[in-house]
């Protein structure tokens, strides 16, 4: 992502979207009623003699937003709202348009105010690291995937149906077939990205299908920036990879890598007992006041679902963490942490100190 225009004292950004992760981000900024400008195209009536008729054409919009809907299948944004600037001779004021965002279009943003944490994740677009490709893989399975800011993408998996060890011959010659099949989707799936591959799994079958992919495919094997073993293969062997810090170096900057940490951190205070964290908005808004907070947690899904009265106090709960020096982080709900914290209500916070016994 590029940002055009910066200009926070009147709450403007100008962006440029140039992948799918750049569309997953501003997903997760744009919020009801920010204004959203954007060119668009929309069915105008045309005025005549004879029957009504109508026709297509290109327009800049403004929208005050209602709901955003992320659609990665077509690659696709789609922010709904209501027109509050359009071409007068159109007529389209205070009438509801959808405005499609796709990688190569620029968008205007306004909010009434911007939340350090979304200035973050924008810094985060703009600085964005390659989607890295994960292949969990053993004898009987394998998971190939793409990690991307918004989680884990599966691609495919692949089972080995591999003969018994009292055949070793027609088990080896199947083995290389298993190779070749992954080999075939991972030089597919690493074609178009420019990140690193990455390889899990308990056993051998690591190292081994690394030595093949070094023998048959060079270029692929160029990509291969590490090979960390996992207790099971397939998409289990993918999310743990992530969830245990596997990927870790690989994956420094990772968001999905920071959010589960940050959800697993979570689980582990509630499981010692020691009163250092909170779940639920009540008590975390209760928390945020006290200065209590150190880091919060909350699902993307939590804030654009919630209605006017909830979002309010999400919002001065933001507020109040941000301005008492704790952290603000969202969490996807497209990957395993963000179930996890779905099921405690969907926010929850690391506290600074003992507090709930």
């Amino acid at each position: 992502m590029k940002v055009l225009r910066r200009d926070l004292r009147h709450g403007i950004i100008e962006v440029l979207v140039q992948t799918l992760d750049d569309l997953w981000h501003l997903y997760n900024i744009i919020e009801r009623d920010d204004l959203v400008h954007a060119r668009t195209s929309r069915e105008v009536k045309m005025e005549g003699v004879g029957r009504p008729s109508s026709r297509r054409m290109s327009v800049s919009l403004t929208l005050k937003v209602e709901k955003a809907y992320f659609d990665r299948t077509i690659t696709r944004l789609r922010v709904l709202g209501v027109v509050t600037e359009a071409p007068e001779d159109l007529h389209i004021q205070g009438s509801y348009h959808t405005l499609n965002l796709e990688p190569g279009h620029q968008a205007v943003i306004v909010k009434s105010r911007w939340h350090s944490h979304q200035l973050e994740r924008l810094q985060r677009a703009v600085t964005r690291q390659e989607p890295i490709v994960l292949v969990a893989i053993d004898h009987d399975e394998a998971c190939v995937a793409v990690l991307r800011s918004y989680g884990l993408e599966v691609k495919a998996q692949i089972r080995s149906r591999l003969p018994g060890k009292r055949e070793p011959e027609k088990r080896e010659n199947a083995l290389g077939k298993y190779y070749g099949e992954v080999l075939s989707l991972v030089a597919s799936v690493s074609k178009d990205l420019k990140g690193k591959i990455v390889l899990v799994g308990p056993g051998f079958a690591k190292e081994r299908f690394a030595a093949f992919v070094r023998s048959k495919s060079p270029v692929v094997a160029a990509k291969i920036a590490g090979v960390k073993s996992v207790s099971s293969a397939g998409e289990a062997g993918a999310y743990e990879a992530i969830r245990c810090g596997a990927l870790e170096k690989v994956l420094r900057d990772s968001r999905t890598l920071e959010e589960v940490s940050a959800v697993e951190e979570v689980l582990k205070r509630l499981g010692s007992s020691k009163g250092d964290v909170s779940y639920g908005l009540g008590q975390v808004s209760q928390d945020a006041s006290e200065g209590a907070i150190g880091q919060i947690l909350i699902l993307d899904q939590t804030i654009r679902e919630a209605e006017e009265e909830r979002r309010r106090v999400i919002d001065e709960t933001i507020r109040d963490v941000e301005s008492k020096g704790g952290k603000v982080l969202i969490v996807s709900s497209e990957h395993e942490g963000g179930e996890k914290l779905n099921s405690l209500g969907g926010i929850a916070a690391l506290l600074r100190y003992p507090k709930h016994w």
